[in-house]
C-alpha cells in the first residue's frame, strides 16, 4: 500500500462519515439490514484500529468520532424506537447470514 491508497482511503471514509451525519433519516437497523453494518460497527472498527495501534479509546469517544457528536445527544434527536417491521427485517437477515 502507497501514501497514496492510504490518502485515498482516508478522504473516502471522511467523506462517507459526511454523508452518514447528512443522513440522519437513514437509520442504524436500516443499514444493519441492507448492508450489514451501521454507524456503531464503524465506531467499533475505529476503536480496534486505534487499539491495534497501541490508542486507547473507549466506546464513547469512539462514537462520537463517527456520529460527529456525543452518541447520546445523536440518539436523542435523530433514532426512534425500531418498528415490529424493522426489528423483523433485521432478524430475517441475521438468521439468512447466521
Amino acid at each position: 500500500m502507497t501514501d497514496l491508497d492510504t490518502e485515498l482511503e482516508a478522504a473516502a471514509f471522511r467523506r462517507l462519515l459526511e454523508h452518514l451525519r447528512n443522513r440522519t433519516d437513514v437509520q442504524n437497523i436500516d443499514l444493519m439490514i441492507g448492508a450489514g453494518f451501521c454507524r456503531n460497527c464503524l465506531a467499533d472498527w475505529y476503536r480496534e484500529a486505534a487499539e491495534a495501534r497501541g490508542i486507547e479509546m473507549g466506546k464513547d469517544e469512539s462514537r462520537e468520532r463517527i456520529y460527529g457528536e456525543p452518541f447520546a445527544q445523536w440518539k436523542a434527536m435523530h433514532q426512534p424506537e425500531a418498528t415490529a417491521q424493522q426489528l423483523a427485517a433485521l432478524a430475517a437477515v441475521q438468521r439468512k447470514h447466521s
